[in-house]
């Protein structure tokens, strides 16, 4: 199935900006299969990154698909501009919307994957009525808003869930882990039902962000062959 693919995804909100094309060319020539992009409004989350145009230079920079996550309020006002700047898969939250089913429509209308995110507090039952819309779940292994935090292991069992119902209803949706994904964590994630790992700080600050692609990438695909 295609869920089973490992993708290597990783987050620009730790590369050096100054740095950028370069960065990325580094983790492209590594293997990477997606650039992920956070998109933060200073209301969901207490923190304030890019907007549309990065993603439009972003989409000119790189052939990766962009992993375009959206931390802000009422994402779906917001989801056709994305999308035509250059967005390949839309992840918006749980949190941030009352019409989720709709918003997810949207994104798929659109041409682009549907994807929704789960903040640590709120629990994997919130998406059940819409599984059937989504092409990846995010489940969120820090509290949104900054790099570099630690990781919170209540995400562990929040992906064994999806990892369940996934296999009880033969559903296709990829599941997405952010926050705190490093060398340490990567196999327990990937043998949890992990697919997609965004990592940030663990690749852009490592001494060598290409090698720590390779690696994580490396460890995840082991714990998965191993898997029962």
């Amino acid at each position: 199935m295609t869920h089973a693919r490992i993708e290597i995804a990783p987050s620009i909100l730790a590369s050096n900006f100054a740095r950028l094309g370069e960065e990325i060319r580094m983790v492209e020539q590594a293997g990477a299969e997606l650039i992920h992009v956070d998109v933060m409004d200073g209301h969901f989350v207490p923190n304030i990154s890019i907007g549309i145009p990065v993603v439009e230079s972003l989409r000119k920079a790189t052939h990766l698909p962009l992993d375009v996550h959206l931390m802000i309020e009422q994402p779906e006002e917001y989801i056709e501009e994305f999308v035509r700047a250059g967005a390949s898969r839309v992840l918006i939250h749980e949190e941030a919307t009352v019409h989720l089913d709709r918003a997810l429509a949207m994104i798929r209308e659109q041409g682009a994957e549907a994807g929704a995110a789960i903040n640590p507090a709120t629990p994997v039952v919130m998406l059940s009525e819409v599984l059937d819309k989504l092409d990846t779940v995010l489940v969120m292994s820090v509290n949104p808003g900054f790099g570099g935090q630690k990781f919170i292991r209540g995400a562990l069992e929040k992906i064994r869930q999806l990892n369940q119902w996934r296999s009880r209803y033969n559903a296709s949706f990829r599941i997405e882990v952010d926050g705190g994904v490093d060398l340490e964590n990567v196999a327990e994630l990937a043998q949890a039902g992990a697919n997609t790992f965004v990592a940030g700080t663990s690749i852009f600050h490592a001494s060598d962000p290409a090698e720590a692609t390779r690696q994580l990438r490396k460890l995840a695909r082991e714990a998965l062959s191993q898997k029962v």
